[in-house]
């Protein structure tokens, strides 16, 4: 069956791009999922001059016209979870179990912020002069520029595009490359959904193209990224230079804390959800193992165990446990980052090719053992299924430990006392903190960002989203002349 092609949509209307990308299975490379028509600068011109031409309707619609839209769009994601959870599957390479809990995510925060919109976001004051009311508002900041990776190519999308629609801004939405698909489907649902022309486009089109219009455009009035660090800070100080308000989620390097009073059974599923869930190609995953010394070895042997049963294979075959890496650039990657720590003195379990019977970018779940914090390994964020573990005398220095590192998104720790446990949420400097979960794993309605190179600005999701997609205004009023 011949692939079926996608194009930008701009006011509703498919635009065709100047080339032709294939959208190919990382399960199966001969497979080939979809084709992209890639968009060059003047469809991304063309799309933010769409989403300004949309701004004055759409920024006064009421809050029941949009809360109506993401409803509707979330309930159709809902019903077609399990069609979507195949595709998103086939394109990127996460389980389908895994996949269609993305998909159901999705629709949960279409179906929140539908929520959110028609809640109160003002406030009605008194002023500290007699006789004159104060009112702040909270108003559409303008056109929002969605830039998104290729790990949760539906789920990350929503949490940017459903907040900006629910406070009433426009958008030009930009996914990755990988995963134009599910992009794809998410726009057409919200356009059906009822969104005017020009509320939402779509944009397919390499970043060195068309990320210099969506970030430097004077129509921008925002943008929202997630991705690299050195991506993210080049779109900040563009943004400082023009003034436009910058919303960035970049890398993770995670610790998981295990004590010597850990549940060893929690420990070893916490790390292996953490680390190896979704290929590790999340930027919430589970980095470095920081181990007491009076359990390390007990817990190396039990993981060591658990290795071996992880069933790496099709990511839609019923019984993986791991896809493969998403690409053959991610791939080398990730077997670069071993070679490098294994030239640097660790002992690597793991990390090898995986013949699962198809061709694919097969690679069994790696573990970097006698590692320092000083390592390649501990400092640059890998984005693959490798693991390290470093070992430290006790409690005092595993919380050294973690709190080492530059991108501080999230950190665990597992451990049955309450004291331990109290003392590392208070004490940890991440902007996540999970006691006996993994490190990967968030809620749709509470604050999401870490601190140091991780994040920038307001925090995505829940109550947060409020602060980046909407500006302030602080209106005084006196009494008319009698």
């Amino acid at each position: 069956m011949t692939p079926r092609v996608l194009t930008s949509v701009l006011a509703g209307e498919p635009i065709d791009g100047d080339e032709e990308r294939p959208d190919v299975n990382p399960s199966d490379l001969s497979d080939v999922v979809a084709v992209s028509s890639i968009a060059g600068p003047a469809v991304a011109r063309a799309a933010v001059t769409a989403a300004a031409d949309a701004l004055p309707s759409w920024s006064r619609s009421t809050p029941w016209q949009r809360a109506e839209v993401l409803d509707r769009a979330g309930t159709e994601i809902f019903a077609r979870a399990d069609e979507l959870g195949d595709l998103l599957a086939r394109e990127e390479g996460k389980t389908y179990p895994e996949a269609r809990a993305e998909v159901v995510r999705a629709g949960q925060i279409l179906k929140y912020f539908s929520g959110v919109a028609l809640q109160p976001h003002g406030q009605a004051l008194d002023s500290v002069r007699p006789g004159i009311e104060v009112t702040v508002t909270r108003e559409p900041v303008g056109v929002v520029s969605v830039i998104t990776p290729w790990n949760f190519p539906i789920a990350i999308p929503a949490w940017k595009i459903a907040p900006a629609l629910a406070f009433g801004n426009t958008v030009v939405f930009k996914p990755a490359d990988l995963v134009p698909a599910s992009a794809w489907e998410l726009v057409d649902i919200l356009i059906r959904a009822g969104l005017p022309a020009g509320a939402l486009n779509l944009v397919l089109g390499r970043g060195s193209q068309v990320g210099p219009v969506l970030t430097g455009d004077p129509a921008v009035d925002a943008v929202t990224f997630t991705g690299s660090v050195a991506t993210g800070q080049g779109i900040l100080t563009a943004g400082a230079g023009s003034g436009t308000k910058v919303q960035l989620e970049l890398g993770g390097k995670n610790p998981l804390v295990v004590t010597g009073k850990a549940d060893l059974r929690v420990a070893v599923e916490c790390a292996m959800q953490g680390g190896f869930g979704s290929t590790g190609q999340r930027c919430t995953a589970s980095s470095i193992l920081v181990v007491t010394d009076d359990v390390h070895d007990a817990f190396v042997a039990a993981m060591t165990e658990r290795m071996t049963h992880w069933r790496v294979g099709d990511a839609r075959a019923e019984g993986t446990d791991m896809g493969p890496v998403v690409d053959a650039g991610q791939y080398a990657q990730d077997r670069r980052y071993l070679d490098v720590a294994r030239a640097e003195g660790a002992d690597i379990i793991g990390g090898d090719e995986v013949d699962a019977g198809a061709s694919g970018h097969y690679l069994s779940p790696a573990l970097a053992l006698g590692t320092s914090m000083a390592d390649t390994i501990n400092r640059e964020e890998v984005f693959g299924p490798v693991m390290s573990v470093v070992r430290v005398a006790d409690y005092d220095g595993a919380l050294e430990a973690a709190n080492a590192g530059t991108m501080n998104l999230s950190a665990g720790i597992v451990t049955t006392s309450l004291a331990e446990a109290a003392h590392f949420r208070r004490n940890s400097r991440a902007g996540m903190v999970m006691v006996n979960l993994p490190t990967a794993g968030v809620d749709f309605h509470v604050p999401f960002g870490g601190r140091g190179e991780s994040s920038h600005g307001p925090r995505e999701q829940g109550t947060a989203a409020v602060d980046f997609f909407t500006t302030s205004k602080t209106s005084y009023t006196a009494p008319g002349s009698p």
